[in-house]
């Protein structure tokens, strides 16, 4: 029976990563990639969540699908974090708050002082920041993401 024993840890062991709690520094990871003060890799993000997070629970629109719970970027409970797939033509790292677009703006302000502008007139408008940083509504929630353009690979050019 070792043996049984020293699979049953191991998939204690994996169990209890996928439910870990947030890094000390998911913060500063995550938050400098959601306000674009950082490069966007989308390699990097996936990497970092899988090793904090496990591994994605879904792949859709484009994109690998992270549940992160329990963990805060200013002060605001982050579900999910989402992370460009090689499919998309850019590459993005976004969270979903469960927060409205305007309470999570007024979070990051008083906590990074970053402002954001209302970049069209609609009933639910997109918010953007001048690094690039955008907040938009997501059902009753919001969702902020940075995107950059991904260039063709060298073969290419």
């Amino acid at each position: 029976m070792p043996g049984l024993r020293l699979l049953c840890a191991g998939l204690l062991a994996a169990t209890t990563l996928t439910h870990a709690a947030p890094p000390s520094h998911f913060g500063v990871v995550l938050g400098n990639g959601l306000l674009c003060r950082d490069q966007t890799s989308n390699r990097y993000y996936f990497d970092y969540l899988s090793q904090h997070f496990g591994p994605p629970y879904k792949r859709e629109g484009g994109a690998y699908w992270f549940r992160t719970e329990e963990a805060i970027l200013w002060g605001v409970p982050v579900l999910e974090v989402i992370v460009s797939d090689e499919s998309f033509p850019y590459r993005f790292v976004g969270a979903v708050t469960d927060t409205t677009p305007e309470e999570l703006e007024k979070a990051i302000q008083r906590q990074d002082g970053f402002s954001y502008a209302k970049i069209d007139a609609s009933r639910y408008p997109v918010r953007e920041s001048k690094p690039g940083s955008r907040i938009v509504y997501f059902n009753t929630r919001s969702k902020i993401y940075c995107a950059k353009f991904k260039p063709l690979p060298p073969a290419l050019r």
